[in-house]
């Protein structure tokens, strides 16, 4: 149940970074949002005590907590079958891309959200992720021993019980722009990027906003990077959806976030959150990580 309303709540999060804005222009610009319905909302939270001069208070940090990120789940036990001959020895999100490996965009784009709850689901060559351990300490591990004849529900079935207030991350995503990891989230979303027409994954939305289907190709639609948030309630729910796909025959074999979008179509609400196509680099082929890093050619 929200205690703000969005635009409250965006309002609260563009401070929350900054401490102060100069001006209540500059809280328009930050969020993108109407200028006038910015001062209305600012006026509102300063009655609430949230703001003192255009500063977020103790009270505004306070009210933001309910809306905290929790942790993070990673797929991480895949092969990387498009990657050979590189992951043959290495498993995908452990390649290094310009001398950094694939996974630390990510881990640490979390870490200066100030989500140190992470969870990472491995399988193929698994011992070689303690390595991460030196860098990020807090990190636990799960194992999932089916990661070689099952697709990826299996991972988000071993995983199931850390899904409340949590973000579902692929591992082998570059993050280029580390502010698609936000350390609050009002409502459960997927990160999509809007394009005219992909051949890929795509979302369609419907005219509230909310995520209708999950399609390969599409027109007018968004494509799919693979981090989602689900909030304490669809998190919940998602464990039980995701248990209930996984023992169906032949559930071994589906993709998780083929669960709420079409094996329990419209029992979850789940909007887009849009970010820019230049914000992550997904790593496909042997030929596209080549084109990122002489290294490889």
């Amino acid at each position: 149940m929200h205690t703000l309303t969005k635009l409250q709540f965006d309002v609260l999060t563009a401070l929350e970074g900054n401490g102060k804005a100069n001006s209540r222009q500059e809280i328009a610009v930050k969020t993108g949002l109407d200028a006038t319905a910015i001062m209305t909302a600012m006026d509102e939270l300063g009655a609430l005590g949230y703001l003192n001069d255009l500063a977020i208070t103790d009270k505004g940090l306070l009210a933001l907590e309910p809306y905290r990120v929790q942790r993070a789940v990673i797929l991480a036990a895949g092969f990387g079958h498009r990657l050979v001959p590189v992951t043959l020895n290495t498993p995908k999100p452990l390649v290094r891309v310009k001398g950094e490996r694939i996974i630390d965009s990510l881990l640490d784009a979390l870490a200066e959200a100030d989500i140190r709850d992470v969870v990472i689901v491995r399988g193929y060559l698994s011992e070689q992720f303690d390595q991460l351990l030196y860098k990020y300490p807090y990190i636990k591990f799960i194992e999932n021993p089916i990661y070689n004849e099952s697709n990826n529900i299996s991972s988000l079935m071993c995983a199931r019980y850390y899904l409340k207030n949590a973000y579902i991350c692929e591992a082998d995503l570059l993050i280029r722009n580390k502010a698609v990891i936000r350390k609050y989230q009002y409502c459960t979303n997927f990160l999509g990027v809007p394009v005219d027409r992909t051949d890929d994954w795509c979302f369609t939305t419907g005219d509230d906003g909310y995520i209708t289907s999950l399609t390969i190709g599409g027109v007018d639609c968004h494509h799919v990077y693979g981090i989602s948030y689900w909030d304490g309630q669809d998190g919940a729910k998602l464990a039980e959806h995701v248990k209930a796909a996984y023992n169906q025959p032949g559930g071994k074999e589906r993709l998780w976030d083929m669960v709420p979008f079409e094996y329990f179509a419209g029992e979850y609400k789940v909007s887009v959150r849009e970010c820019a196509m230049e914000d992550i680099v997904e790593i496909d082929t042997y030929n596209e990580l080549k084109q990122l890093d002489s290294v490889y050619r």
